[in-house]
């Protein structure tokens, strides 16, 4: 007799209860547990270098919260972050050389996310190589002048920064992992009266647009052999739309700057990029 009436009472408080809207909740419930959880992968407890510019700074400059803290709660990773707002490539360097003075050899991955600024202050693209004819021995033995390239390292260039900080890790970090990030899409920013960038359908005051940059930095996978995530074409960010407004700082001043939603969108996309890549080689 009890069962029967605990059955009815069952089948009463069902009939009485929105079924869709209780399914619907259970399953925001699943999805959101699902978003905060941490992906059991390589990079977990690893730690990571986060060498960039004010997207990667700590001063979260027009988040709340950045991307690397997103990617620390999905993989876990331990972020070491060197960002600092502005820099270019050239300021990259001094940002590998502070964490090799702090830090050591104590460091599993490095990231570099920079390129924009450099668009944005006109460095020249440049060359990886000169070119010179040379001496060298071949099959024989015997000798030949053959055409011979080096690599061009300066900092006068784009090419020749990315070439100054490519072969600074190299040496001193042989064994770690090293992966570059393109620069995001950009639209117009206004920050003040001194400080005033174009959207990307305008090039550099030297007559070149952001997507040279772009591609220097995915040449730079094969000539440094490292990975490069096309993180400009992958997030999906594209602030020219007005429709992804939301997922930067302000309309109308800040569209080269994501906030914290943006953020949260490029970790989503790099995170499952670095599935793939191993965190570490120790």
């Amino acid at each position: 007799m009890f069962r029967r009436i605990s059955a009815c009472l069952l089948a009463a408080l069902l009939l009485s209860t929105d079924v869709f809207s209780l399914t619907e909740a259970i399953a925001r419930n699943e999805m959101q547990a699902t978003r905060d959880a941490v992906i059991e992968s390589q990079w977990k407890g690893k730690r990571v270098a986060f060498l960039g510019d004010s997207i990667t700074d700590k001063k979260h400059v027009g988040t709340t919260k950045c991307y690397w803290e997103y990617l620390a709660e999905m993989l876990g990773l331990q972020p070491f972050v060197y960002g600092i707002n502005g820099n270019r490539m050239d300021g990259v360097l001094k940002q590998a050389r502070k964490l090799l003075e702090e830090r050591g050899d104590s460091i599993d991955a490095i990231f570099i996310f920079a390129g924009t600024n450099d668009y944005n202050g006109g460095v020249p693209i440049g060359e990886w190589y000169t070119e010179e004819e040379k001496e060298t021995e071949v099959a024989g033995p015997a000798f030949e002048v053959r055409k011979h390239r080096q690599s061009v390292m300066n900092d006068s260039t784009f090419k020749g920064r990315i070439n100054l900080v490519m072969d600074f890790l190299k040496t001193n970090y042989p064994t770690k992992q090293v992966i570059m990030l393109t620069p995001l899409h950009r639209a117009r920013a206004r920050f003040n009266d001194r400080n005033i960038q174009p959207e990307e359908t305008f090039p550099n005051k030297i007559g070149v647009y952001v997507d040279a940059y772009v591609q220097a930095v995915k040449e730079a996978a094969n000539v440094w052999a490292i990975p490069v995530i096309d993180l400009n074409s992958i997030c999906g960010l594209y602030p020219l739309n007005d429709a992804h407004v939301r997922y930067f700082h302000r309309g109308d001043t800040d569209r080269l700057h994501p906030n914290a939603e943006g953020h949260r969108r490029m970790a989503l996309s790099l995170a499952y990029q670095l599935l793939g890549f191993p965190a570490s080689f120790d």
